[in-house]
């Protein structure tokens, strides 16, 4: 693939620092788009950058570290950007957070911690960016939700429903920014090898690594397609439970969960 074959000329991907972030990072440097990267951890987006030109990519990586949190961070963050080069072609906000969270652990900690970077801070995102975007005309944005946003999962009490909420925005956002020139996706992940998925206590169906799903998230950002989900047949058993009965829903996952 070269840089022709990409309808981006500049990126930029929050959460960047490891997981599907870093390795999309790297993926779409190899093919010679550039790349902001923003993540809370200087050392790590620098080492992400380093990777890149040892391998000789020829898109360039450009760290600006970032936390999605702090009030007024994306407004900074997209300033810098514009002065420093142009606003993205593309933005991919991906950073989030997962807590596993049983019945006997159940706290409004959690769950407010989960919104705040699952949701609030994507939310965010979305107010700095989509204004100069739909004022451009042009621009593409996925947001990182999760197939646990589909239906209720074990010890996802929180996660989950922050990705729910994540996925009904943007439903609701992309019916209004239809014919504005501006594209908006949610991304859906099944379970990828991350710091955060090694924090859950059970086996993982379809566990890929991160360079498979960096691959298979590129693929969607390129199609039609407002959901990218993926793995392919674990998504497809998801959307299948997402649609039967509650009575069975409920007999299924906690016979192959063990809950």
């Amino acid at each position: 693939m070269s840089r022709e074959t990409l309808p981006w000329r500049l990126a930029w991907i929050t959460g960047a620092g490891t997981g599907i972030g870093r390795s999309t990072a790297l993926l779409l440097s190899s093919f010679g788009c550039d790349v902001v990267i923003s993540g809370r951890r200087q050392k790590l987006l620098d080492e992400v950058a380093e990777q890149a030109r040892a391998r000789g990519h020829d898109g360039r990586i450009w760290p600006l570290a970032m936390d999605v949190t702090e009030p007024g961070a994306y407004q900074r963050a997209l300033d810098e950007i514009q002065q420093e080069w142009t606003l993205p072609d593309l933005v991919i906000l991906n950073a989030g957070n997962h807590i596993p969270m049983s019945l006997d652990e159940l706290n409004l900690d959690n769950c407010r911690a989960l919104m705040e970077i699952n949701y609030f801070a994507v939310m965010a995102g979305l107010e700095t960016i989509l204004p100069r975007m739909r004022e451009r005309g042009s621009g593409q944005i996925a947001c990182t939700a999760s197939l646990a946003g589909y239906r209720g999962l074990p010890t996802a009490a929180a996660y989950g429903g922050s990705k729910a909420a994540l996925i009904n925005a943007c439903e609701a956002l992309q019916v209004e920014l239809a014919g504005s020139g501006v594209r908006l996706q949610v991304i859906n992940p099944g379970f990828v090898k991350t710091p955060l998925t090694d924090r859950n206590p059970f086996a993982m169906p379809q566990l890929i690594e991160p360079d498979e799903a960096a691959h298979a998230l590129i693929k969607g950002l390129k199609s039609s397609r407002f959901e990218i989900r993926f793995p392919r047949l674990f998504a497809a058993f998801m959307s299948l439970l997402a649609h039967l009965p509650d009575r069975l829903y409920f007999r299924l996952v906690k016979r192959g969960t063990g809950f």
